[in-house]
């Protein structure tokens, strides 16, 4: 037994060996440090190096050591929760275990042990009074007031030195980057930029050397202006970049969220990870990360080696010209830059490209489009190539620089590498021309054996227009494109003059009888002709669209149609499966939508749509409409947005379909001038006054149909009992009916606004099952849609963000809705229908229809009813 002497001697030895572990662990400071502050990692070993928290701990100031390697120490701004690093002073310079970090009047330094600075702040214009680290994760240099008065800093700021990591209440000026780390463990500058320029957010490689991925050409991203960028940030809504005046230049919406940290990291991807609280340790939903492919990477897809020829001594221009070799990289081999990079030239021929690349010795291979003539030079560094999925066209071919044996120049000291060169390259470049040439082999042979493969014609010379035909079967027994089997052809068969790459199935008319069982199950009409449900062979269900109308108007719808929603996927915008262009038998194939359209759940007889699901649908429309407007290669303008072209599936699918009357937009035009188009009572003015329509003539569509989601009736129902159609044949339906006082639901609408009355404009059916502020916003967003000016309207990426509640909704301008008072007490005409085509509308291209009376056929719909199944989604452009 210890007698009592000897306890207490061991107590005191515990005593004085726990006193001198914890003079080895410094305290940790709060919020602030004051001058004449020096420590080390040894001096806070046992913190792991921590030596100052924010007020909540929710960042962390530390001299840190990133993977518990013992040659790298850093001054580091750390996030508590997830341990992720958010800044580091000196980076580029890291200091040994023993270095320091002294905090002194002129300011913070790094140093080594021998004395030398490693890194310190800049000359500041008055002596620093404290050190002061924030929850928002700045640090900050205080003066003599702001260290008294507890104010924000006015001598120096973490926030204005990025390195690789960008948090919420930060902003990244243009003309500012974010550099990667070299690795997770090692923080020196990488080979990976993101640059804030004026109009853009760029990723670049290699000292800027090579783009690879641009937020502009993101297809979650929205442009909202074309104002210059002054600054980048992120809000509860999402990633922006903003003007000068603080308005959103470009946007890309993510979940709601009060703290983002946005890094790059060292693998050169772009993340912004969203919390609840800047304390919140896991990551919610639908993280964004760019590029989303390996292939969109500088070097892991399938790279080949990274050659970097010295820069010669200038030989002669014809030595230069015989020193190397051309090996063609085969059909569907692209190069990840191309999609971004600037031509080197345009308008030239192939061999001044291959002259170009010939004579610049850092250039290793080009690119030629013999679509825009265009010349695509690979320089310095040789990254990603990749080829083709299957179905995808290139109109660029590629070759490979070889140098031959003996061309080095003199005093390069390469050689040795001119000989790894010559042996290696012609090695990779025939292994993937061998790769090519049996992949095409297996493709062409499942193409010859495919009885539904297309086949897209010439132009024919008789035409009077180019022409661009859909093509024909080959028929098993004549093996020709002039009959399929013994049904009955015409010499035009389905031609139009829209390109359309990349075409969907081709089906027989044989095939489609057999899938809808000889059309005997119709599920929808209109002017256009009927929809009938059916099932192909592989068990889908799908709905036939028959095209009865004649003429030239006919057919041109038909081929835009296919042209552009052959080539979208997105879960909000139905798919096309396939057509039949046989003759003068044009039909089109879609996924089935069982609910049908949404004038049937909205307008017809049955239970009312609860006010959730009302909201929700306007959401799934919205978010297709915005992918139309901002999400492809090519601003797509519906022309006709309406209930009966909004599909409903179970599950809560929402569906736009419809695209008969659609326009394109390049990319350099913000409107077109173009012949009316649409059904009457979603036109809007602009149609009129023979301006220019734009993506902001679909929002104005779009605010009818919100009206009418609110309402539960057509906005310009003059029907006194629910359900009840306005008169035909009168002439003047609508007209005399919003003279009667309340017929225009417009009106009403922007009345009820003004008044402050919201709850009377909600459907009756509901009763009162909705909250007066939630029907506030849905109508004021309305009306902010209906703005007679163009320009004064939220873009479809907007109206998405407010539906969703991530962004305020706009304050209606009254003054800029006066027109609805002339269309609903009668001194003027509402647009009328135009166009051509589906949907039962009244619709007849280039002519303006009269006003008078409604449009009762378009309650019947068509394809608007019953357009698929909606489970593929993806985010490939058109």
């Amino acid at each position: 037994m210890p007698t009592s002497s000897s306890l207490f001697l061991l107590l005191l030895l515990l005593f004085l060996f726990l006193l001198t572990r914890a003079s080895l662990a410094g305290p940790v400071a709060t919020e602030f440090l004051y001058p004449n502050f020096t420590a080390s990692y040894l001096n806070f070993v046992e913190n792991s190096g921590v030596f100052l928290a924010s007020p909540n701990a929710t960042f962390v100031a530390a001299i840190a050591n990133p993977g518990g390697q013992q040659s790298r120490f850093y001054l580091s701004l750390t996030q508590s929760a997830t341990t992720t690093v958010v800044w580091s002073a000196n980076r580029d310079a890291p200091a040994p275990r023993d270095g320091t970090v002294t905090l002194s009047p002129r300011g913070l330094v790094v140093s080594h042990p021998n004395g030398s600075v490693l890194w310190s702040t800049p000359r500041l214009p008055s002596p620093v009074r404290a050190l002061r680290l924030l929850d928002s994760g700045n640090f900050l240099l205080l003066d003599a007031a702001n260290a008294t008065l507890w104010a924000h800093a006015t001598l120096w700021q973490s926030f204005d030195h990025p390195t690789d990591t960008l948090l919420s209440s930060q902003v990244l000026p243009a003309g500012s980057s974010l550099i990667a780390s070299v690795s997770d463990n090692d923080f020196a500058s990488g080979d990976y930029s993101l640059v804030l320029t004026t109009g853009d957010a760029i990723m670049t490689w290699k000292g800027g050397a090579q783009q690879y991925w641009s937020l502009s050409k993101d297809v979650r991203s929205f442009k909202n202006s074309n104002s210059g960028v002054a600054y980048m940030a992120t809000n509860v809504t999402g990633l922006n970049l903003y003007s000068t005046e603080g308005k959103v230049v470009l946007q890309a919406f993510l979940p709601t969220s009060d703290f983002r940290i946005v890094k790059l990291d060292p693998t050169g991807r772009f993340h912004v990870f969203s919390y609840s609280a800047a304390n919140a340790s896991t990551i919610l939903d639908d993280e964004f990360t760019a590029p989303t492919s390996n292939c969109d990477l500088p070097f892991p897809c399938l790279s080949l080696s990274a050659f970097a020829p010295q820069e010669p001594t200038a030989p002669p221009a014809a030595a230069r010209l015989a020193s190397c070799i051309w090996d063609l990289l085969g059909s569907g081999i692209d190069y990840f830059a191309n999609k971004f990079a600037s031509p080197a030239t345009s308008g030239n021929d192939i061999s001044a490209c291959q002259n170009l690349c010939t004579g610049n010795c850092t250039c290793l291979g080009f690119f030629y489009r013999n679509s825009s003539k265009s010349c695509y030079l690979m320089l310095n560094t040789l990254g990603s190539l990749f080829k083709r999925n299957a179905g995808e066209t290139s109109s660029s071919i590629g070759y490979i620089k070889t140098l031959v044996s003996g061309s080095s120049p003199p005093n390069s000291g390469g050689t040795s590498k001119t000989h790894l060169i010559a042996i290696l390259l012609p090695t990779v470049a025939a292994f993937l021309l061998i790769f090519v040439v049996v992949s095409a082999g297996i493709i062409w042979w499942k193409r010859r054996n495919d009885p539904r493969r297309l086949r897209v014609r010439r132009p024919s010379k008789r035409l009077a227009t180019k022409e661009i035909n859909l093509g024909r079967h080959k028929s098993s027994k004549t093996q020709s494109l002039g009959t399929d089997d013994d049904e009955s052809t015409d010499e035009n068969d389905g031609g139009c003059d829209t390109l359309i790459p990349g075409l969907p199935t081709r089906f027989t008319y044989k095939e489609l009888e057999a899938a809808t069982n000889f059309f005997r199950n119709k599920i929808g009409s209109g002017g256009f002709g009927a929809v009938y449900k059916g099932e192909l062979p592989d068990r889908t269900t799908v709905a036939v669209k028959r095209i009865e109308s004649a003429g030239l108007q006919g057919r041109k719808e038909f081929c835009t149609e296919i042209a552009i929603i052959g080539n979208i996927r997105h879960v909000n915008l139905v798919r096309l499966r396939g057509f039949c262009a046989q003759g003068n038998r044009r039909l089109l194939v879609y996924e089935y939508m069982n609910r049908g359209s949404l004038d049937r759940s909205l307008f017809g007889v049955g239970p009312a749509l609860e006010w959730q699901e009302r909201v929700d649908i306007a959401r799934g429309a919205a978010r297709g409409l915005a992918y139309l407007h901002a999400g492809c290669d090519h601003k797509i303008i519906h022309c006709d947005v309406k209930p009966e072209n909004i599909l409903l599936h179970d599950g809560g699918q929402v569906k736009i379909s419809d695209f008969g009357l659609a326009k394109l937009l390049s990319p350099e035009q913000s409107g077109l001038f173009t012949t009316m188009r649409g059904t009457r009572g979603y036109l809007a003015p602009e149609w009129l006054t023979n301006a220019a329509i734009s993506d902001r003539t679909d929002v104005y569509s779009f605010g009818m149909v919100l009206l009418e989601i609110v309402h539960g009736r057509k906005n310009r129902s003059g029907g006194s009992e629910e359900g009840e159609e306005e008169e035909e044949g009168s002439g003047s339906g609508w007209s005399s009916a919003a003279a009667a006082g309340g017929g225009y639901f417009p009106l009403v609408a922007l009345e009820g606004h003004e008044e402050g009355r919201y709850l009377q404009l909600a459907d009756q059916r509901l009763e009162w099952r909705v909250r007066e502020e939630e029907v506030a916003r849905v109508v004021k967003l309305a009306l902010c849609c209906l703005h007679e000016e163009p320009w004064l309207r939220p873009s479809m990426a907007v109206v998405v963000g407010m539906l969703e509640g991530n962004m305020e909704v706009w304050e209606p301008k009254v003054e800029s809705l006066n027109f609805l008072r002339l269309y609903g007490r009668g001194f003027m005409e509402p647009p009328a229908a135009v166009g051509g085509g589906g949907g039962g509308s009244e619709r007849v291209e280039g002519v303006v229809a009269s006003a008078g009376g409604d449009d009762t056929a378009s309650r019947t719909s068509a394809v608007t009813g019953f357009v698929g199944d909606g489970s593929e989604s993806s985010n490939s452009c058109c």
